[in-house]
Parts: C-alpha cells; sequence; structure tokens
C-alpha cells in the first residue's frame, strides 16, 4: 500500500475572538437547556430525553472550554510581552 502523501500545505490556523465565541457557544447551550426543561415530559413521552441532556452536557463542556480558552489567551500573550521583553533587551544591548 502506497504512502499518503499532502498535495499543499496545511493552512494556518484561523485567530479570532475565541473566548467570546466559545462563551457565546455555552450561552447558547444553557438557553437551549432553560427553553426545553419545561417541556421535558412532552420529550420524555416520545423517548427523546437525550435532546434536553445533550443541551446540559455542551453547557457544562462550554464552562471547561471557556476555562481553557482563556488560560491559553493568557499565556499567548504572556508568552509575546515576554518576547518583546527579550527584544528590547537584546537591542539595549547591541547599542552598548
Amino acid at each position: 500500500m502506497a504512502k499518503w502523501e499532502a498535495k499543499h500545505e496545511a493552512p494556518e490556523p484561523l485567530e479570532g475572538p475565541v473566548v467570546a465565541t466559545i462563551t457565546g457557544g455555552t450561552i447558547l447551550w444553557f438557553v437551549l437547556f432553560l427553553v426545553q426543561v419545561p417541556f421535558y415530559g412532552w420529550f420524555d413521552d416520545r423517548d427523546l430525553t437525550w435532546w434536553v441532556w445533550t443541551c446540559l452536557a455542551g453547557g457544562g463542556l462550554g464552562i471547561i472550554g471557556i476555562w481553557y480558552v482563556r488560560k491559553r489567551d493568557a499565556a499567548i500573550k504572556r508568552h509575546a510581552a515576554e518576547r518583546e521583553a527579550a527584544g528590547h533587551e537584546g537591542a539595549r544591548n547591541t547599542e552598548v
């Protein structure tokens, strides 16, 4: 069997308002859960309660996602600040 080889380079990852996106999605999952709770009996009669619990699970996992992307964003900013400080330090040493 022949080895698969990529035909082109992988694209750069998209960067954007990741924390806001994950927070918005988490809020949406919780809103969907709260909208479905009053109709739990209807879902139960049709054996569709997994819809309700899926929304709750999505909200719970979204909370973990918010924690993760906030830590990631802080680490990226901290690394950029350290790199900038090291760059200024190196520029100052070469001027002496």
